[in-house]
């Protein structure tokens, strides 16, 4: 009989116009971008064709579309469904280990899944799952969260995901997937004991990595960061990425040049591509997108203020700490103030599951901004059936 009323409740649908116009105007640039470079015949030697900004175009249109019907779905609803996309989330992880892994050309990591008819990295899928399961985990335990077993069961849901990436030897991924825990649990009721002792947990977890995990290659694309110009091999990539990056000047040198006026860089219709844009769009155009990332960035940590409950708000907090992280380490690989790692630039590096995945984290976020009013009904309030 309740189920029946449920169709009675009003839903006061609204969209966060602003969030989804700023991804959408970034994934236009990026698709712009992408044609240039296939255009001008300036990447050929990686083989981008017309074929890429076709899909990139492709994956804007559905990736809005994605994000549109996520936010049309209760995020109260969808993170009981765990059960379904979690098994799906880690099978597909797992096929990564198996004949069906595939090793992208120039990457360190075999982290792809190729199923003949379509390529992919499944983590990005794990991505999706670990926020909406782990925001589920820390709603339904955040007063008890700082007793000791708690506390344990929460960093061993956090501990699953690195570890699976990190056997994949995508250390960049798993980077990402340790700032998605760092900011959610730190948006939740964690007790100033765990605050201070998490550097030394961390601390450990490096040094650990460092003497058992990294091989000499990653170390060295480390140690270079402090010793800038003593290994020439290793800073190839990122010094081409500065010298393009600087090369555009105030105001660029504009699309659609032939391939002898651009700079030609590694990946640079991928991790690279913001040194593209800078030799596209010059100083101001580069400063234009960075704020339209820091608008991005800010306006999911706002819309985590004002979600109807705190389901809502950590899973604006683990959007917030996706998009930052990637962020922050894609600009500092092309500023050579971070190591190459292999991490895309949100909305803006090529590739379908990336841009697709980057919008379905939107239509999340969206969710919770479209059902943050609360649905009233002459009979019961739905409030009531969820706490």
């Amino acid at each position: 009989m309740k189920s029946a009323f449920k169709k009675l409740s009003v839903n006061k649908h609204s969209i966060d116009a602003g969030l989804i116009f700023a991804v959408t105007i970034l994934a236009a640039i990026s698709t712009l971008l992408i044609y240039s470079i296939s255009e001008s015949g300036i990447s050929d030697i990686e083989g981008v064709g017309a074929s890429y900004w076709r899909t990139q175009l492709f994956s804007m249109i559905a990736g809005i579309g994605v994000a549109t019907l996520i936010s049309l779905i209760d995020y109260r609803k969808l993170v009981k469904l765990w059960f379904v996309f979690v098994p799906v989330a880690l099978v597909l992880v797992a096929l990564t280990f198996t004949s069906l892994g595939y090793q992208r050309a120039g990457a360190d990591d075999k982290a792809w899944l190729n199923l003949g008819f379509i390529q992919f990295q499944p983590s990005e899928i794990l991505k999706l799952a670990f926020i909406l399961t782990f925001s589920y985990h820390l709603s339904r335990d955040e007063e008890d969260m700082n007793k000791p077993l708690h506390m344990l069961l929460l960093a061993i849901h956090g501990l699953l995901p690195i570890g699976i990436v990190g056997l994949q030897g995508d250390y960049g991924t798993a980077i990402v997937f340790g700032a998605i825990f760092a900011f959610m649990i730190c948006s939740a009721k964690i007790s100033w004991k765990y605050v201070v002792a998490a550097p030394i947990a961390v601390g450990a977890a490096v040094a650990g990595m460092w003497f058992f995990a990294l091989d000499s290659f990653h170390k060295k694309r480390i140690t270079i960061l402090f010793h800038p110009g003593s290994d020439a091999d290793i800073e190839y990539q990122q010094d081409l990425g500065l010298a393009a990056l600087k090369s555009g000047g105030v105001f660029g040198k504009g699309v659609l040049r032939s391939a002898s006026d651009y700079i030609y860089v590694p990946e640079i219709h991928n991790d690279f591509i913001f040194a593209y844009a800078g030799q596209v769009f010059g100083y101001v155009g580069s400063i234009g997108i960075l704020v339209v990332l820091a608008y991005i960035c800010l306006k999911i940590f706002a819309d985590s203020r004002v979600t109807r409950d705190r389901l809502g708000r950590f899973i604006c907090m683990g959007a917030f700490g996706l998009m930052l992280s990637h962020c922050i380490m894609n600009i500092g690989m092309v500023l050579k103030a971070a190591p190459v790692i292999g991490v895309p630039l949100p909305f803006m590096s090529a590739g379908g599951t990336a841009m697709i995945s980057m919008y379905a984290v939107i239509g999340l976020v969206l969710s919770t901004y479209s059902h943050r009013a609360v649905n009233y009904n002459v009979f019961y309030d739905e409030d009531e059936e969820w706490n």
